[in-house]
């Protein structure tokens, strides 16, 4: 589940001057985070034979709850201010957020199902694209943009790299290699034994700027990616976001946690069902 850049993030400098702390784990948070992540990637992986046309976002959700539950371990979105789920569910025009409901799936829909899961007090958090059938080029294309946008954003991790390295690699391929509009209203997030914390990680950036990175910090790389401008709202549930020009939106996340060299992915999925088709 995304966040929502603060005041001090979307100013470069001012992030900078104020140098804002953030926490720096070691080895044994480091295999907790593996713990977390992994479960959270078996959550999209179980749902990946069961998304096709006429199969509700409600019936995911159910399924999610109950894998969770099974493997002792609690669902993060249940209960967190008020959402009453274990899944969010983005479709098409949805930019993140929406919430599962007993509407079917339609052949051609782009979905993204957001799962954040707690193994021993630590959180996993990733989303995925699923194609639902067969779904236009456009689409396709757009899913496919947007998590080639994730890596490259994943690539930039390293010690004494900036977040606005990590922004600087997502936009300049996403807005200037491939024309299409990353979102500048939600980012991703630091995260460990809390949800949501800093260093937030807008999908937007200069090379250089922004906050350091240094070996232990732990955060989401989750760009949400749109065909037409970036432009969001959200809607009157409090929750659900869409694109204001009724364009497309795909989005991927992973965890990751910077080491000495570079970063490690702890939400990859166990299966290599990282990115569509899944065959």
């Amino acid at each position: 589940m995304s966040g929502t850049p603060s005041l001090t993030i979307q100013n470069p400098v001012a992030e900078r001057r104020a140098a804002p702390t953030v926490p720096a784990y070691g080895p044994e948070a480091f295999e907790g985070m593996r713990r977390a992540g992994r479960l959270a990637a078996e959550v999209l992986d179980l749902l990946v034979p069961v998304v096709a046309p006429g199969v509700t976002t409600a019936r995911l959700d159910a399924l999610a709850y109950e894998y969770v539950l099974d493997h002792q371990a609690l669902p993060a979105c249940l209960g967190y201010r008020g959402y009453r789920h274990t899944l969010c569910t983005s479709i098409n025009h949805v930019v993140c957020h929406g919430i599962p409901n007993a509407k079917p799936l339609r052949e051609g829909d782009i979905l993204n199902i957001d799962v954040t899961v707690i193994v021993d007090g630590w959180h996993g958090d990733t989303s995925r694209m699923f194609l639902v059938g067969e779904v236009k080029r456009k689409a396709a294309r757009l899913v496919d943009i947007t998590y080639d946008a994730m890596m490259r954003g994943i690539a930039a991790v390293k010690p004494g790299a900036t977040t606005g390295d990590i922004g600087h690699a997502i936009q300049s391929y996403a807005e200037g290699q491939e024309r299409c509009a990353v979102v500048r209203d939600f980012c991703g997030h630091g995260v460990g034994r809390v949800f949501h914390a800093l260093p937030n990680i807008v999908h937007y950036g200069r090379p250089g700027h922004g906050l350091g990175l240094k070996p232990g910090m732990f955060f989401t790389v989750e760009p949400m990616i749109n065909l037409g401008g970036f432009g969001v709202k959200v809607l009157g549930d409090g929750w659900t976001a869409v694109t204001r020009d009724r364009s497309l939106s795909a989005q991927f996340e992973h965890t990751v946690g910077v080491t000495e060299n570079g970063a490690e992915i702890f939400t990859k999925s166990p299966k290599g069902l990282d990115k569509p088709p899944y065959h």
